[in-house]
This record gives structure tokens, C-alpha cells and sequence, in this order.
């Protein structure tokens, strides 16, 4: 065997174990870990009601879990540049009530209200995102005061009861698919949307907008000093979290009806989906598919506990110790790698800059 290739074989073999190492690196991290959490959540289920492995099963169930998965996705935007989106319930509830109010049994009206829901989602997203960059009110308050406009409008609306009955072609969109596929039998609409919201998502967060949404959110003041418009990328981030919950909420029309209570909490699981994921709250950290898978592992996690027997209003109960857990666990093992960082930094630094042997210049003569 001649030397080039076995150094040719000697490369190969180091360029395996480089990528081995990351993706083992990358499963110890948080974003890393709500993957492995969700494989092992999902042998759970599996093993306490074996008919849930079953490929329809489980495309169901991704069909069902796909508009929380949505709103996850909108929320890590927001949570991401160091903010938060409270009014992503009541945006949902707002636009399940414009659906079924608006739209009737004229199918005309379908692409009209759809793109009045669309315009109405991006407004409630920029005037979140105006009032809390320029005007410096902490998003916490401007969103739950958006939360509670909103909420207040519906129920006047509605006057607290079930209004509408939007057209069964606007609610095939959620409760319809491509039907007669092999081994599967029928791939929901809404698992189609949410690969297409993930591939969107994740392309979005490789683009210059990501990457500057990450900067600010780790440090505003060094994204500004480097000609970042801090204020228009965190609007643009609430834009998408209103547009994902309006999204959520075109698809919600078809399988949960039209009522003021759809929607309701949709922020706080959201909000539960993606500290699940290993997203930091307070910005700058975690993976946008990461987020989702958090939305998944959620909904897993209460399927699991409904086939064991335990009741669902502990569902809140859940909900709380997660956020606290995942978020003390999450902010932990972030402060660690940097730690580990910073410290391998100083080492290399020490190594290429070593202080001259004694009894030399230094130049080493």
C-alpha cells in the first residue's frame, strides 16, 4: 500500500471521528438532547400501547401536533432575540373567530379571509414588535396587554359562546390530506404545512436575518455597534411569531371548531415547547428545530401520561415543572460551554504566545 493512501485512509478515518465527536457533542447539549428525550418518550409510549408504533398511528399524531409545533417555531423568534410572545393564544382564538365568522359557507370568501387573516397577523406582530423596540416598554407587558385586547375583542364578538361555521373546503385545510398513500394511508395537510414551516424556519436561521436575530438576542449592544438594526430585527421576530400562530390557527379551524377557547395557553406551550428544546430564555441560544422537536416531545409526554391513567388537569401542572426544570437545566449547561470555551481560548492563547526561555530575547536567540 502506497504512503498517500494510507495517509488518503488516515484522514478518512479523522474526518469520522471529527464528525462522530460533534454529533455526540451536539446530543449532550440541550438543543441536542429533546431529540433523544423524544426517541426515548416515544419507546415509552410504544411500549405501554404497542398500536401507537404504527405508521398511521404516528402520522396522526404528528398531524395533531403540528399547529402547537408551528406556534413553537414562531415563539423560538421571538424568544431567541430576548424576548417574549404572550399574545400567541389570542392571536390564534382571534383568527379561529375571523375563520368562522367571515368566511360562512361561501366559498368564495375562502382566499379573502385568508388574506385578511394573514394582514391581520403581521399587524398584531408589528405593532408588538414597534412598541416594545422603540417605544422600550419589556415585551412581557406589550404582549399581555395584546393578549387581553385581543381576547376582550373575541369575546364581545362572540359573547363567550361558539359562533360560525366556516366552509368544509377552509377546514380541509386542517383536517384533510393526500389520501391512499402506501403503508401510511394518508398524509395530513397540516404535517405538510409544518415541513414546510421547518424548512422555511431553518433556512431563515441560516440566512444573515438568523444570524443577526442570534447576535442580538446574545448581545444587542455589540449587534448594534456593528450596524444591526436592532429594532427592526425584533420586529421582524414578532411578525413571525403572529404569523405562525395564525397559521396554528387556520389549521385548528378544522378539527377543533370554532369557540373562544381554542387558542387558550397556546403561549405558554408554545413557550413550554421551546425551553424544552434547550432554548435559553433571555436570547441568543438554541436551534429552531430544536424547538419544535420540543413541541413534539411535549405532546408525547402528555400522550404518555393519558394512556398510564393520570388525569389531564395535572396537563398545567406539567407544564410549569418542565418550563422550571428545562430552563435551570438548559441555563446551566449553556454557562458550562461557555466556561469550557473561554478556558480552552486562554489555554490556546498561552500556547501560541509562551513567554521566552530564560536567557533569550525575544526572539527566541
Amino acid at each position: 500500500m502506497s504512503a498517500a493512501t494510507t495517509d488518503r485512509a488516515a484522514v478518512l478515518r479523522q474526518n469520522r471521528s471529527g464528525r462522530t465527536e460533534r454529533l455526540l457533542r451536539a446530543l449532550r447539549s440541550p438543543g441536542g438532547a429533546v431529540f433523544v428525550l423524544l426517541l426515548l418518550l416515544f419507546a415509552a409510549v410504544v411500549a405501554v400501547n404497542p398500536s401507537f408504533g404504527e405508521p398511521g398511528s404516528l402520522i396522526r399524531f404528528v398531524g395533531r401536533t403540528a399547529p402547537i409545533a408551528i406556534a413553537a417555531i414562531g415563539q423560538y423568534f421571538v424568544i431567541v432575540s430576548g424576548e417574549f410572545d404572550l399574545s400567541m393564544g389570542s392571536v390564534v382564538t382571534a383568527q379561529v373567530i375571523i375563520a368562522g365568522n367571515l368566511i360562512g359557507q361561501d366559498d368564495a370568501r375562502v382566499l379573502p379571509v385568508l388574506l385578511l387573516m394573514v394582514v391581520f397577523g403581521a399587524a398584531v406582530g408589528l405593532v408588538n414588535g414597534l412598541i416594545t423596540t422603540l417605544l422600550k416598554v419589556p415585551s412581557f407587558i406589550v404582549t399581555l396587554g395584546m393578549m387581553l385586547a385581543l381576547l376582550g375583542l373575541v369575546l364581545f364578538w362572540t359573547g363567550g359562546a361558539a359562533t360560525g361555521n366556516p366552509a368544509d373546503s377552509f377546514r380541509q385545510i386542517g383536517r384533510g390530506g393526500i389520501r391512499d398513500v402506501p403503508v401510511l394511508e394518508i398524509i395530513p395537510y397540516p404535517v405538510l404545512i409544518l415541513l414546510a414551516a421547518a424548512a422555511a424556519a431553518a433556512l431563515l436561521m441560516r440566512r444573515p436575518y438568523g444570524r443577526t436575530l442570534i447576535a442580538v438576542g446574545d448581545n444587542e449592544r455589540a449587534a448594534a455597534l456593528t450596524g444591526a438594526r436592532v429594532w427592526w430585527v425584533r420586529t421582524r421576530a414578532f411578525m413571525i411569531s403572529s404569523l405562525s400562530a395564525t397559521v396554528a390557527g387556520i389549521i385548528l379551524v378544522g378539527y377543533a371548531g370554532v369557540h373562544p377557547s381554542v387558542g387558550r395557553g397556546y403561549e405558554f406551550t408554545a413557550i413550554t415547547a421551546v425551553v424544552l428544546g434547550g432554548v435559553v430564555l433571555g436570547g441568543g441560544r438554541g436551534w429552531v428545530l430544536s424547538a419544535a422537536a420540543g413541541a413534539f416531545a411535549l405532546e408525547m409526554l402528555f400522550t404518555l401520561l393519558n394512556f398510564v391513567g393520570v388525569q389531564s388537569t395535572w396537563r398545567d401542572t406539567v407544564q410549569g415543572v418542565i418550563i422550571i426544570l428545562a430552563v435551570a437545566a438548559g441555563a446551566q449547561t449553556w454557562q458550562r460551554r461557555r466556561r469550557g470555551a473561554t478556558k480552552a481560548s486562554h489555554e490556546e492563547q498561552h500556547t501560541i504566545a509562551a513567554p521566552p526561555r530564560v536567557g533569550t530575547n525575544e526572539e527566541g536567540t
